[in-house]
C-alpha cells in the first residue's frame, strides 16, 4: 500500500479533484430518486410537472458534462502513474549492479515493466477513486434511505452487511491469486526470451515439439492461476448482485404491504426502491474496484522487489519514487551525468600504471570460494597485456572488476594512481572500452551502434575505423548503408565482433578491455584487427582475455592465471621455455608440447 500510495502521491491534487468531481456526480444521482418523489407527489396534486421535469433534465445534463471531465482527468493520472512506473524501473534496471541485475531473468523484468504496472495504474486510480466515491454513494443512498423509512432501511442494511462479509473475506484471496498469475506471466516471458534467442539451435536440434511443450506449460500455469481469479471475482460478483436483488425483493414485498396498510406512501415506496436498486451499480462497482485493487497491490509488491535491487553509485541510486515532472526531471537528469570519458585522462605529468590492483581479493558470493586471491597487477599506460589460463581461473573476473561489475572484498584498484572508491562509476568507465565475447548489438540502426559509446565520433572518424576493421565493404552493401537498422541476420558473427570492436575503438579509451575479440573472424580479417589492435596499444592499454594462440603471440605480455592467481608473467616464447602450465595451454591448441590439455 505504501509504494501503491508513492506513485499517487505525486497526483494528489487531481485524485481530489477527480473525487470531488465524482461526488458531484454522486451527489446528482442521489438526488434523482428524491425529484422523482417530487413527480409522483406532483402527479397525485394534479400539479405542474415543469419545475421537477426540468430539474431532472439539468440533472442529467450536468451529471453527463462533469463525467466527462472526469473520466479525462483520471485516464490522464493512469498514464502519468504508468509512466513513473515504468521510468523509476528502467532507471532501477539501468542503475543496478550487473550480477545482481543478472540473477534476475529478462523476462520477468521485462513483465515488471510491461504487465505489472498496468495492472498498478487501475489500481493507483480509478480505484482509489471510485473506492471513496462508491462508499460515499451507498452510505449517501442508506441516509437518504433512513429519511424516507427505517423499516426498510433495516431490510435493505441485512443485504448490504451480507455483502460486505463477502467481500472481506474474498478479496484477500484475489491478491494471492493474482499474485501467482503475475509470476506465473514472468516465468512464460522468461522461457519465451530464452527461448527465441536460442531458436537455431532449437530448430537445428529438432526441439520445437518439446519447447512448445515448456513454453505452453507456463501458458497453461499462467491461465490456472487466471482462471482461479475470475471464479473467485464471479462469487463475488454474483453473490452481490444476488444481494441488491434480495433487497429489492424485500423491499418491494414488505413496501408494498405497508402501503396498504398505509403506512407508507406509493411515492415513497417507489423512491426508496429507486435508492435500492441504484445501490446495485455502486456495489458491483465496488467489487470491481475492490478486484483491481488488489491485483494493483499484488503488482505493488512485485515492482516493490526492483527496490532490492543493490545500485552502483550515487548517480544511480534513484529509488523508486515518481516525478512530479518525468520529462523535465529527465532531461535534467542526463544534463547532469558526465561526459563519455570524463575524468577518465591521466593527471599531468603521470608516469605510473594506468591501471592498478593491490591485494584484490573478489567473488561472487559469501558463500562462494572467491573468484581472484590477493591480486597484485599494475597495467602500463600503454602496451598489449594478455590474461590466460584455464576455464575459471579468474580471467574474466579481472576485467569485470576493471570495469567496476563487480567489487572486491578485499584490496585496492587505482586508475591513474587514484583508488576506485573516490571515483564515480561513471568516471571508471570513461577511461575504458569494452568488447564482450558474445557482442550483443545494441537497438537500432549500425551507425547508432557504431557511436553508442561516443556519440560526438565524426563521420571521418566512423569511416576510418570501418576501413581499418575491413567493415567499408560491408557497409556499403547494406541497403541504407550506416543507417540501416541491425538484426540478427543482415550481420555475420564476425561482422558483429567487428562492430563492437569499431564502437569501442571510437570511444578513444585510455583501456581497451577485450573478451577474445576475434574469436569469429576470419586469418585475413583477424590481421587487419591485429594491426588495429596494434597500434592502438601504442598509445593506450589494450587487455585481452585469450583464447586464442594468435592473440597470445602478439600480446607484449601475457599474465598466466591460476585458481585466481597469477602464477607467471612474460613473453610468449619465455612462458614457453619456462612454464609448465603455459606449454600445456599452448599444447591444447596442437601447436606445441601437452597437447590434450585444456584450451586457453
Amino acid at each position: 500500500m505504501r509504494l501503491l500510495w508513492a506513485f499517487a502521491r505525486p497526483y494528489s491534487k487531481v485524485l481530489v479533484s477527480a473525487l470531488l468531481l465524482s461526488l458531484l456526480v454522486s451527489a446528482m444521482a442521489l438526488a434523482t430518486p428524491l425529484v422523482t418523489q417530487w413527480v409522483l407527489e406532483t402527479v397525485a396534486v394534479g400539479g405542474s410537472l415543469r419545475d421537477p421535469v426540468l430539474v431532472l433534465i439539468a440533472l442529467l445534463i450536468l451529471g453527463a458534462v462533469v463525467s466527462w471531465f472526469q473520466w479525462v482527468m483520471l485516464g490522464k493520472l493512469a498514464e502519468d502513474v504508468v509512466y513513473d512506473a515504468r521510468r523509476a524501473m528502467i532507471t532501477r534496471y539501468l542503475g543496478a549492479r550487473v550480477f545482481d541485475l543478472g540473477r534476475r531473468g529478462p523476462g520477468q523484468l521485462v513483465t515488471r515493466v510491461t504487465s505489472d504496472t498496468l495492472l498498478l495504474n487501475e489500481a493507483a486510480s480509478n480505484s482509489i477513486v471510485g473506492l471513496v466515491n462508491r462508499s460515499i454513494m451507498v452510505l449517501g443512498s442508506l441516509a437518504l434511505m433512513a429519511t424516507l423509512d427505517l423499516v426498510l432501511l433495516g431490510t435493505t442494511l441485512a443485504s448490504v452487511l451480507l455483502v460486505g462479509l463477502v467481500f472481506v473475506v474474498l478479496m484477500p484471496q484475489i491478491s494471492r491469486v493474482e499474485e501467482r498469475s503475475q509470476a506465473s506471466l514472468g516465468d512464460l516471458g522468461e522461457e519465451l526470451t530464452g527461448t527465441m534467442r536460442a531458436i537455431k539451435t532449437v530448430k537445428s536440434s529438432t526441439a520445437e515439439a518439446r519447447s512448445f511443450a515448456e513454453l505452453m506449460r507456463h501458458v497453461g500455469e499462467s491461465r490456472r492461476w487466471s482462471l482461479k481469479s475470475v471464479r473467485i471475482q464471479a462469487a463475488a460478483w454474483t453473490i452481490g448482485m444476488a444481494g441488491v436483488n434480495a433487497a429489492v425483493i424485500a423491499v418491494l414485498a414488505l413496501g408494498a404491504y405497508r402501503v396498504s396498510t398505509g403506512e407508507m406512501t406509493v411515492s415513497v415506496l417507489v423512491a426508496f426502491l429507486l435508492y435500492v436498486w441504484g445501490l446495485a451499480g455502486p456495489v458491483l462497482e465496488l467489487t470491481e474496484d475492490l478486484t483491481a485493487l488488489q491485483s494493483g497491490l499484488a503488482a505493488a509488491a512485485r515492482i516493490g522487489q526492483i527496490q532490492e535491487l543493490p545500485v552502483e553509485s550515487e548517480l544511480s541510486d534513484v529509488s523508486i519514487v515518481p516525478a512530479t515532472q518525468p520529462v523535465e526531471e529527465d532531461a535534467q537528469r542526463r544534463q547532469d551525468l558526465p561526459a563519455p570519458g570524463a575524468g577518465s585522462e591521466p593527471p599531468a605529468g603521470w608516469d605510473g600504471p594506468a591501471l592498478e590492483f593491490q591485494g584484490v581479493t573478489a567473488g561472487y558470493g559469501a558463500d562462494l570460494d572467491p573468484a581472484v586471491i590477493d591480486l597484485d597487477l599494475a597495467i602500463p599506460p600503454r602496451g598489449h597485456i594478455a590474461l590466460v589460463g584455464t576455464s575459471g581461473a579468474g580471467k574474466t573476473t579481472v576485467l569485470s572488476l576493471m570495469q567496476r561489475f563487480l567489487e572486491p572484498s578485499a584490496g585496492t584498484l587505482r586508475l591513474f594512481g587514484t583508488p576506485y572508491a573516490e571515483l564515480s562509476h561513471a568516471e571508471v568507465r570513461g577511461a575504458l572500452a569494452y568488447v564482450e565475447q558474445e557482442t550483443p548489438l545494441v537497438p537500432g540502426t549500425l551507425r547508432e551502434n557504431l557511436l553508442f559509446s561516443n556519440p560526438a565520433a565524426s563521420d571521418q572518424a566512423v569511416a576510418e575505423v570501418l576501413e581499418r576493421l575491413r567493415l567499408a565493404e560491408k557497409v556499403s552493401s547494406l541497403p541504407e548503408g550506416l543507417d540501416t537498422r541491425l538484426t540478427e541476420t543482415n550481420l555475420s558473427g564476425g561482422q558483429r565482433q567487428r562492430v563492437a570492436l569499431a564502437r569501442a575503438l571510437l570511444a578513444a579509451p585510455r583501456i581497451l578491455l577485450l573478451d577474445e575479440a576475434t574469436a569469429q573472424i576470419d586469418g585475413i580479417t583477424e590481421a587487419a584487427v591485429h594491426r588495429t589492435i596494434r597500434d592502438h596499444a601504442t598509445r593506450a592499454s589494450v587487455i585481452t582475455v585469450a583464447h586464442r594462440l594468435s592473440t597470445v603471440i602478439d600480446a607484449d605480455r601475457i599474465l598466466v592465471m591460476h585458481a585466481g592467481r597469477i602464477i607467471a608473467a612474460g613473453t610468449h616464447a619465455e612462458l614457453l621455455r619456462h612454464n609448465a602450465l603455459y606449454q600445456d595451454l599452448v599444447g591444447s591448441l596442437g601447436l606445441g608440447p601437452g597437447s590434450g590439455a585444456p584450451r586457453l
